[in-house]
């Protein structure tokens, strides 16, 4: 702690002014009347702390997560209490799913008016299953501290989301108290015992494979572990929506190990004798439903690196567990020593291929290509672009055929949180204004949190969003028809011109049917210096019906049968 240079300051002045020795610049947030005084305190500091303000706190929250995500240090969003604190909820959830650190400041009732259910009280325990920890501050005094443990807890371990309530007349009280100075991160190495097991391990393999996944990465990590591989010659895959972890152009990467996995590389991770997870918590989108890794056998050897050791043998029994932050442990494998020759060299070149091969598009009907179109926006955009995605099937595109060759270049919800993508972009292009971002985003999420480009207009966000739109929530209709054929309901959309609708904002918007108009609708997007939206229309009834929906229904059939028991427990 550090003397009070100030005297006395209001509770909102001591909270912003913690904020700031936490090293926070960006805070998003929707305005409530139960934090005023911290607003107030935003206005002193607005030449260091750069105050977003969102039309819906989900979008706010969103904004804050993808912040955090991209950046690995602490997203921060603030939002009133009762409809605010239940509207940011689903960020909060999609930052736990996603292991990104990420602070919710909520501003709560009077202290003297709790439990009698005043006017949009809520219980900050609400978040005890969402978040790491929900706390409430009833002293001024306090905040320093509290706004610390909640830096400390966010990063510290498996990151994830920290719920911090502050009652109204807490922000208002006047007092003097000591600030706390700036966090440490605080994450578990391995023992030296643990890596002589690790290495014995890989030295008696003859078909390893590595499973990269989850938060808490950082680009010396990234960098570390690809060097590791690359010596050893060893085939990695990335988790869902992790792609960014590993270069897709190296000759070590096998593909994402997601949803709509190469079934090849399924059945590669399914034969490996050493499957060494890291980072990942081997979650159902990259388990494909607790199905990989195998069943308890002992042709299978399960290595399992994770920040936080409660996760170790949650779901998986590992036969190695490593409690180990993501650069500490990548640290010590660029150490690692090679093999003189590599057992596995066949096998990972296998791999390689089997990814090559899965990357040429099948034949796609109707007038509008998406493998094409993800092709020409690689080439337009180019190593330095940042892909973003909401949650649907259409985001498929993007992982099956964008190359993601450095670290950050992807963001998108592993927990499929619709309404994910626009605000992300958005925060994207504002912590990298340097960089092109491009989100897809499918005519459902985006009419959930489309109306943030009204956000980008203001604080000169320019990001270009791809609204994939083919007049339905694609992904429930996909899983109605296999599961119930021929009775579809509810799933429809009654859509605007989202080009259009763009305008009316003051935004660059345009239509696009065809696939030899994209292109250049994306030049012009692109220079237009602004957030633009470009529509993508695709004929449901050529894509989605026809296509997609009868092969789901055969392997659905397929694989009910044959799917084996989840999990190794």
């Amino acid at each position: 702690m550090t003397d009070d240079p100030k005297g006395t300051r209001t509770g909102g002045q001591i909270l912003v002014d913690a904020l700031r020795l936490q090293g926070v610049d960006t805070v998003f947030c929707v305005p409530g009347e139960s934090f005023l005084a911290g607003l107030d305190a935003f206005y002193e500091a607005r030449s260091a702390i750069r105050l977003i303000s969102c039309r819906h706190e989900g979008g706010a929250g969103f904004m804050a997560e993808a912040y955090g995500k991209l950046t690995g240090r602490v997203g921060v969003c603030f939002v009133s209490r009762g409809p605010g604190a239940c509207n940011v909820s689903i960020a909060v959830h999609t930052a736990r799913q996603d292991s990104t650190p990420m602070v919710l400041v909520i501003g709560q009732i009077d202290r003297a008016t709790r439990d009698r259910e005043a006017f949009q009280e809520i219980d900050v325990r609400m978040f005890g299953g969402l978040a790491k920890s929900a706390l409430e501050v009833n002293d001024p005094r306090r905040l320093p501290e509290f706004v610390s443990r909640a830096f400390h807890v966010a990063l510290s371990g498996r990151p994830g989301p920290v719920v911090l309530s502050v009652p109204e007349d807490v922000l208002t009280e006047c007092c003097a108290v000591s600030d706390v100075g700036p966090h440490h991160v605080v994450r578990p190495a391995p023992s030296a015992r643990r890596m002589e097991q690790f290495a014995a391990l890989l030295g008696a393999a003859r078909r390893p494979f590595i499973l990269l996944g989850g938060g808490g990465w950082s680009e010396t990590a990234v960098a570390d572990m690809r060097a590791f591989s690359e010596s050893h010659g060893l085939p990695v895959g990335t988790a869902f929506r992790c792609q960014d972890l590993f270069d897709n152009d190296h000759p070590c990467y096998a593909g994402d190990v997601g949803i709509g996995i190469n079934p090849a590389l399924a059945r590669r991770v399914a034969a490996s004798d050493l499957l060494i997870a890291v980072g990942t918590r081997l979650d159902e989108a990259t388990t494909q439903s607790y199905t990989l890794p195998s069943p308890p056998k002992a042709a299978q050897t399960l290595v399992h690196v994770f920040a936080d050791p409660d996760e170790l043998g949650r779901v998986y029994r590992p036969d190695l567990p490593i409690a180990s932050g993501m650069a500490e442990f990548a640290a010590l494998l660029r150490e690692m020593a090679p093999p003189a020759v590599a057992p596995w060299r066949d096998w990972t070149q296998a791999a390689r291929a089997d990814y090559e091969a899965w990357q040429k598009p099948d034949p796609v009907p109707g007038p509008l290509d998406m493998a094409v179109v993800v092709r020409l926006l690689a080439e337009r955009i180019g190593r330095d672009g940042l892909i973003v995605t909401d949650g649907g099937n259409f985001s498929g595109w993007s992982h099956r055929f964008y190359r993601y060759r450095r670290y950050r270049s992807q963001l998108g919800p592993t927990c499929g949180a619709m309404g994910y993508g626009v605000p992300a972009a958005i925060a994207a292009k504002l912590v990298h204004a340097e960089r092109p971002v491009v989100c897809f985003v499918g005519d459902g999420g985006f009419g959930m949190t489309g109306q943030e480009i009204a956000t980008a207009l203001q604080y000169g966000s320019a990001p270009v969003i791809l609204v994939v739109n083919n007049n339905m929530y694609g992904t429930i209709r996909m899983h109605q028809e296999r599961e119930y054929p021929g009775r579809v309901i509810a799933t429809d959309l009654k859509n605007p011109d989202f080009g259009a609708f763009a305008r009316a904002f003051g935004a660059h918007g345009e239509v696009v049917e065809k696939t030899s108009e994209f292109a250049a609708a994306l030049d012009r997007a692109l220079a237009a210096k602004r957030v633009s939206v470009i529509e993508l229309r695709i004929d449901p009834e050529a894509i989605t019906t026809r296509t997609t929906l009868s092969k789901l229904r055969e392997q659905a059939l397929g694989e009910r049968s044959a799917r084996p028991q989840a999990g190794r427990l």
